[in-house]
This record gives structure tokens, C-alpha cells and sequence, in this order.
């Protein structure tokens, strides 16, 4: 067994962090006893990874992404799913053998260092925080539309905040309560969601070629030139991230070796083909200026055109639904994320405290859940959510060069159960990719997620520079 450097902090015990033994392929083990119970299998893993992207990319972006790119935009979804499934096809070697909760940061502070790994794990902590209230809000404001659909009016646009907040309660005691009981939420409602878009997408598929109503008229794919598809693809990449939430609990997937690459590939490809579908759907209903026009609710118009009222009412639900997923998903995450930065002493190991009743990090679940409720309450998060997006992209981008770095020095420990090919540049292009994706985001997003990281580095030189983790299991 191998140890980490940490140093016995005042009211604290040596921390060792171990390999993983042999016992079975439901528990997670360390040397100190039963981390996290395995409860998450292919379809769990699927659903989280699937539940955290399907949302933007489907029920926001469409007709802001046709107003850039006309009917081209569906190419520039194309383009990020090529970019994430460079990043995924990494991650997935890496979970494979390093299948621990924490994901990218326990990746990069294995193979890069403490100091990179406590800027990652305390970065993608905060930024899980902000996307999660993002979510809230977005649950509130669906749920709001879908009463005010229906003929009931609470208050408008003063309750979406309370249903955010008394909903993300609720998925923070859902999570407490145990993961098994988390996972067949998030499974329930992920089969749900994707019933109810394959349905909906597969009549807009044979509407738009003329099999019911009438074809459209083709536009000019490219009425913008190919520049914008470029532009537009950095702009809902936002769309793709949570793929690698699945590496995060990465400690609660049953048989680890072949479910994590699965579930993180096979969601990034599933989410991909959904998102280029909906765009052709949506410009063949109504032409780029139209949808334009119609901007966040475009999606609920194309319904709208099909079905009347009923149709309005189904998206709007369908748009529920993925609110409820991927604030489900992502508090899980978050908790994972704190569950292993505080295990390697990053932050104080209190944090990784578990319930023994239920099997679950209780305090780290409050590090995440608190956290997301008072963000939720200020009802303006749509920064903070792109700021979400910035810090996911540094992690990304330095998944690939720990593959790069591990490759190289191939470390006896080193045993993935899963190899990607041609690795050295799968791996460079999805580094320089996922930074390269940066240089589009707005100015004030890049500053304060360069903020958060400077933060981040700093309580690690002022509280956990005595950590060394590089090539630590």
C-alpha cells in the first residue's frame, strides 16, 4: 500500500490513501474501512450522465443556435460531441484504473500533483455549486410554465425561486437518504424524458421530410458561412458537460472496468444524436429567422406547431424533467467531488464523514446542497452557469494531459481495464480543444473562473501544501 505525505493536522488522524482490494465489486475498501457501497449500475450510470447534459441543447439553445448558424447549427452540436468524446475516451481509460469517487480531480492529482488536483477538485466543487442552482432556477421557471399552461397561476415569475429552493431540498435529502434511492430517481426520470423526445422528435423527423404535412422549403445550410458553426459550437459545448460527472462517482458504479467507459461514451453519443436531430426538427418547422425570433422557447413553439396546446404542455414537461435530472445528477456529483478532495486532506477530512445508517457522505452532501440553496435563492445564476462551464474545460483539458503524463511514465500500479487508441492524440487534440473552447467564452466568465482557480491554489499553498498525491493511490 502506498501512502500520501499528509501530515496529522490538529484533531485529525494520518490519512492513508490506499489502492482498492479485492473483496467484490459492490463495496469500494480502503485500508480504513468501507468507503462507498457500489449501487450504480450501466443504466445508473447512463442516466447520470445523460439526465446532467439533456436540458440547454434541446429546450435554450435551438433557436439562439439557429439565429448564428442557421440550419448548419446541427453541425455545430456535431462538433461537440467530437470534442467531448475526446475528453470522454480518455477519462474513461483513466477511470478504469482509478475507479474512485472524485473523477478528473483524482485523476489529475494523481498524475499531476497535489497543487493541480486541489485547484481541479475545489474549482469543479464550486463550479457543480453554480450549475446546480442554475438548474434549480430553470426547474422553478419550467414548473411555473407548466402550471401557467394549465390555467394555474401562482404568483408568475415570484415563485420560481421558492420551487427551486424547496425542490433542491428535497434532492439533497433524496441523496442523504441513500444513492439507490438518487439512481432510481434519476433513472425514472431520464426514461421518461427520453420517451417523451424520442416520440416527439421522430414525428418532427418524418413531418420535416414530408411524410406528415407538408415538406418545408429548404434553406441555405450554411446562410452565415462555415465561421459561425465554428463560433456556435463553443457557444452550446456548454450542452456536453456531464459526461465526466459519471467519472465522479466513479466509487459507486458496479463493476467499474466496463461500466464507467460505457456509460460516459455511450451518453456523450445518445445526447449527440438527440441534439442534432432537434436542430434539423426545429429548422425544417420553421426556418432559422423564425425560430430566431422565437429564441429560449423555440422548442416549445416547434411543439406547439404539431400538437397545439397539448404538444406546448408536453415539451414544457419534458424541460421539467431535465431540470430535475441534472440537478439530481450534479448534487450527487458535488458531494463525490467534496467526498474526495477532503479525503486527501485538501480540505478538512470531516467532510468525508459518512452515515452509517444510509451509506452516504452526509457532510459532504450538506457542503453541496447548502451551498446550491443560497445561490438558488439570488435567482441569478446564468454567469455563474457559463462560469460552471470554464472550469469544467480546465478540467478537461487536464484529464488529457494526465493521460499523456501517465502514458509516458507508465507507473506499475498503472492497469486500465480499458486502453484508447492512438491515445497521444486523442488525448492532445482534446486537451487543446477543451482550452481552445475557452478563448470564446465571455470575458467576465474567463475572469472570475481564473479567480475561483487563483482561490483555489491558495488554500492550497496556506492549508494543504504538505499533501504530495502524484502517483498516490
Amino acid at each position: 500500500m502506498a501512502e500520501s505525505d499528509q501530515t496529522n493536522r490538529a484533531g485529525e488522524s494520518p490519512s492513508t490513501v490506499a489502492s482498492p482490494t479485492a473483496v467484490d465489486e459492490e463495496t469500494t475498501v480502503t485500508e480504513e474501512g468501507s468507503e462507498l457501497e457500489r449501487s450504480i449500475g450501466l443504466v445508473g450510470g447512463l442516466s447520470v450522465g445523460i439526465g446532467t447534459m439533456i436540458g440547454a441543447g434541446i429546450f435554450v439553445f435551438p433557436g439562439i443556435a439557429a439565429g448564428q448558424a442557421g440550419p448548419a447549427a446541427a453541425g455545430s452540436f456535431a462538433i461537440g460531441a467530437v470534442v467531448a468524446l475526446l475528453v470522454a475516451l480518455p477519462a474513461s481509460e483513466l477511470a478504469t484504473a482509478m475507479p474512485k469517487s472524485g473523477g478528473g480531480y483524482y485523476f489529475v492529482s494523481r498524475a499531476l500533483g497535489a497543487l493541480p488536483g486541489a485547484v481541479v477538485g475545489i474549482s469543479v466543487w464550486l463550479g457543480l455549486v453554480f450549475a446546480t442552482a442554475f438548474y434549480l432556477v430553470g426547474f422553478g421557471s419550467y414548473a411555473a410554465a407548466v402550471l401557467a399552461e394549465a390555467g394555474i397561476d401562482l404568483g408568475g415569475a415570484g415563485v420560481v425561486v421558492p420551487l427551486g429552493l424547496v425542490f433542491g431540498a428535497f434532492l439533497t435529502g433524496l441523496n442523504l437518504f441513500g444513492t439507490e434511492n438518487a439512481a432510481k430517481l434519476q433513472n425514472y426520470v431520464v426514461g421518461l424524458l427520453l420517451t417523451i423526445l424520442v416520440l416527439f422528435l421522430g414525428y418532427g423527423g418524418l413531418d420535416a421530410v414530408g411524410i406528415f404535412g407538408q415538406p418545408s422549403a429548404p434553406e441555405s445550410f450554411l446562410p452565415f458561412g462555415p465561421m459561425p458553426v465554428f463560433t456556435t459550437a463553443a457557444l452550446v459545448f456548454t450542452s456536453y458537460l456531464g459526461f465526466a460527472q459519471v467519472a465522479t462517482i466513479a466509487g459507486d458504479i458496479k463493476e467499474p472496468g466496463r461500466n464507467l467507459p460505457l456509460a460516459m461514451v455511450g451518453s456523450v453519443l445518445i445526447v449527440g444524436v438527440l441534439y442534432v436531430v432537434t436542430i434539423f426538427v426545429a429548422t425544417s418547422a420553421f426556418g432559422s429567422e423564425r425560430l430566431t425570433a422565437f429564441g429560449e422557447t423555440a422548442m416549445v413553439e416547434v411543439a406547439r406547431s404539431f400538437f397545439g396546446v397539448p404538444g406546448a404542455v408536453l415539451i414544457l414537461v419534458a424541460g421539467l424533467l431535465a431540470t430535475i435530472s441534472s440537478a439530481n445528477a450534479s448534487i450527487l456529483s458535488t458531494s463525490r467531488a467534496v467526498f474526495a478532495v477532503s479525503k486527501d486532506a485538501i480540505i478538512p477530512k470531516y467532510a468525508s464523514r459518512m452515515n452509517l445508517k444510509y451509506g452516504t457522505p452526509h457532510v459532504a452532501l450538506a457542503m453541496a446542497g447548502g451551498p446550491v440553496l443560497v445561490l438558488t435563492a439570488s435567482g441569478e445564476v446564468q454567469v455563474l452557469a457559463e462560469v460552471a462551464s470554464f472550469l469544467h474545460l480546465v478540467m478537461y483539458g487536464l484529464i488529457c494531459v494526465a493521460l499523456l503524463v501517465i502514458r509516458r511514465d507508465e507507473p506499475e500500479w498503472y492497469d486500465p481495464e480499458f486502453r484508447v487508441p492512438a491515445a497521444p492524440v486523442v488525448a492532445g487534440v482534446g486537451a487543446i480543444a477543451s482550452f481552445g473552447m475557452i478563448a470564446f467564452m465571455q470575458p467576465l466568465s474567463r475572469r472570475v473562473g481564473a479567480a475561483i482557480m487563483i482561490a483555489s491554489g491558495v488554500w492550497y499553498k496556506y492549508y494543504a501544501s504538505d499533501v504530495s498525491l502524484k502517483g498516490v493511490l
